[in-house]
């Protein structure tokens, strides 16, 4: 049975959470490194990083909850800095991506980035301790691409799959998507930015739109969308 878009929506946040409240696995990587891609590597950071993420949130909540600017901060400057970003938008894009310009690649990567910020702090205090179970790694030795497998388990509910999509950059481990239970976050944004290209008349459209949302929400820290 299909969970609602607010718990999908909740449990995406808190997926990409547990990856990326914590260092970046291989920073200052040398040459030697680069070609050292460790699957395991991947699922100890989910898993380990699961728990501190979910301990931050429960200590600081009613700082967090109080102070929508630290909130958004904090999002800003412990999370997105582990996203891959330019795979992420060159994904969600697909052609219109190879159409684009260099300019627009430019903004389009900065409104994403920013609307993203917006959407996981109002999301973020969502949350309670869930149980989470880790999955084995299906990946071969030395993979630089993997999927690491997940259940969360909620009250009442059958246990949710999450699985986050990795891949080996620079010597370090980066997301670039996110399933609930089979439900892509690149796909889910793939359908609707091209359905606002298609409306607007183009990739520019879709930037302005995302660029007033973003300066709406910056007057309106409070707002959820």
């Amino acid at each position: 049975m299909r969970r609602t878009t607010d718990l999908s929506q909740a449990l995406a946040i808190m997926a990409l959470l547990a990856f990326f409240w914590s260092a970046p696995v291989g920073a200052a990587a040398s040459a030697s490194d680069l070609q050292a891609a460790d699957p395991r590597e991947a699922l100890r950071m989910v898993r380990d990083t699961a728990q501190r993420v979910i301990g931050i949130l429960q200590a600081r909540r009613e700082e967090l909850a109080a102070d929508p600017a630290l909130l958004n901060a904090m999002v800003e400057h412990e999370i997105l800095p582990y996203f891959d970003f330019v795979r992420m938008s060159r994904l969600v894009l697909g052609k219109y991506w190879r159409r684009a310009s260099r300019e627009e690649r430019r903004q389009f990567v900065t409104e994403f980035r920013q609307m993203l910020v917006h959407s996981y702090a109002s999301s973020m205090l969502k949350y309670s301790q869930e149980k989470i179970t880790y999955l084995p790694l299906r990946a071969t030795p030395g993979a630089r691409e993997v999927t690491v497998r997940s259940e969360v388990e909620l009250p009442g509910m059958e246990p949710v799959a999450v699985e986050y999509s990795l891949h080996f950059t620079n010597g370090q481990w980066k997301v670039y998507d996110v399933a609930i239970d089979g439900v892509s976050l690149v796909v889910n944004y793939r359908t609707s930015f091209a359905q606002e290209i298609r409306r607007s008349g183009g990739l520019a459209g879709l930037i302005e739109k995302l660029r007033r949302r973003n300066a709406q929400v910056n007057v309106q820290p409070d707002a959820h969308g």
